[in-house]
């Protein structure tokens, strides 16, 4: 029996914040995976390993988690005053299917990075020395993110001290930028109101705030659903029943945000919206045994993603809590201890991150201007990844 040879496509394997990914540049891409469809999506299933029954994604680059089951496509940008489009997509472990609906915030910081080493930034924008200010147009979702990489002798710098929880080594510091978060034309609280009572038939019905700032997010209080709010993974991931029950809570969520028309759409629609509980500040160990106290924290935030307990935060989730901090009122501006607020630290499982966020309230409306975080990225292998020919 005959069989189709392999083909090479050029990529580059990289962490950006507490995630990894496949880069590819769209131009090199088979031409028939330049434009969305069917064949882009099967191309990216099979650099990914999906699907994937056993869930160790064992034939491809995937890590088996939803932080290592992600791709990023990039191009010279097609907006005014940008550098480079951005589009992330979020493959599915155990099924065909590769979600489009968000942006990946923490591969954000690996963006510009890839950018400028692969020539799809104007070089006069770029010093020999200092910090290369890059303008990315997030594609998926249609907004502006800078992101400010350090340049070295006039290349990217990669290696630093800054230490980001989640992280086990040290890194050059990328700040990023994202500037109104906020879906365009839609408010940020897509009910209307900062606080809303969610009914989910057949577990209960819960406090919640639901945002669209970042990635849209469900935002319930810990105590409502059971927990302390300072549950590592284990806690959650391991228990089906919990699972299952925040899994239905986001979906009820998704269509009361109006994301989705039917309950059923919710499992078609795995990367968005996010299910996040919220606690007070409280001393706990994290999942690599070191003690947070409870006064270096401002609050606790644990989310899921792809229907696991994330190890630490996603990068847009991280947005959409800054967001929310920062509008007095919401559950996680009470769970900081209200009132106004620009930045707040939040407890994870891995640690703690610092998130900015400046928040305005015009004609009873409010909007965030911008969200600020730190993170770190760096280039892991680079070549080029092998698929069979016949793979799209």
């Amino acid at each position: 029996m005959k069989h189709v040879p392999q083909i090479k496509i050029p990529a580059t394997y990289m962490r950006g914040g507490t995630s990894k990914g496949v880069f590819f540049n769209l131009t090199d891409l088979p031409e028939v995976a330049q434009v969305a469809g069917e064949a882009r999506d099967n191309i990216l299933l099979r650099v990914i390993g999906s699907p994937d029954p056993y869930g160790k994604q064992t034939d491809g680059m995937g890590g088996a988690t939803s932080s290592t089951s992600k791709t990023v496509i990039l191009s010279k940008s097609t907006q005014p005053e940008h550098d480079v489009d951005y589009l992330f997509g979020q493959v599915a472990i155990d099924r065909p299917f590769v979600d489009w609906s968000g942006n990946c915030g923490n591969l954000t910081a690996a963006v510009g990075s890839f950018a400028i080493s692969n020539g799809l930034v104007d070089p006069t924008r770029v010093p020999d020395n200092g910090i290369a200010t890059i303008r990315i147009w997030q594609a998926n979702i249609k907004k502006t993110i800078i992101a400010q990489v350090p340049i070295t002798n006039g290349e990217v710098q990669e290696t630093g001290d800054f230490e980001l929880d989640g992280v086990t080594f040290p890194a050059a510091e990328v700040e990023v930028q994202f500037l109104n978060p906020s879906a365009e034309g839609e408010p940020m609280f897509p009910t209307g109101n900062l606080i809303d009572q969610l009914e989910v038939p057949g577990i209960g019905t819960f406090k919640a705030t639901m945002i669209t700032a970042g990635i849209p997010t469900i935002f319930v209080n810990a105590a409502d659903i059971g927990y302390r709010g300072t549950e590592l993974q284990e806690s959650i991931n391991t228990d089906d029943k919990a699972l299952t029950m925040l899994e239905t809570i986001r979906a009820y969520g998704a269509l009361r945000m109006g994301l989705i028309d039917d309950i059923a759409e919710a499992a078609n629609r795995l990367h968005t919206p996010k299910i996040a509980f919220v606690s007070g500040p409280q001393t706990y160990t994290t999942s690599s045994n070191k003690e947070v106290p409870a006064s270096d924290i401002d609050l606790h935030v644990r989310a899921l993603s792809m229907g696991k307990l994330h190890h630490a935060m996603m990068g847009t989730a991280a947005v959409a809590i800054g967001a929310a901090a920062a509008v007095p009122g919401t559950l996680v501006n009470l769970a900081a201890g209200g009132g106004n607020r620009n930045s707040i630290v939040f407890g994870h499982p891995s640690g703690t991150l610092r998130v900015g966020a400046e928040a305005n309230q015009a004609n009873g409306e409010w909007t965030v201007s911008k969200a600020i975080m730190s993170r770190s990225a760096r280039v892991l292998m680079e070549g080029s990844v092998r698929i069979p020919g016949d793979s799209f």
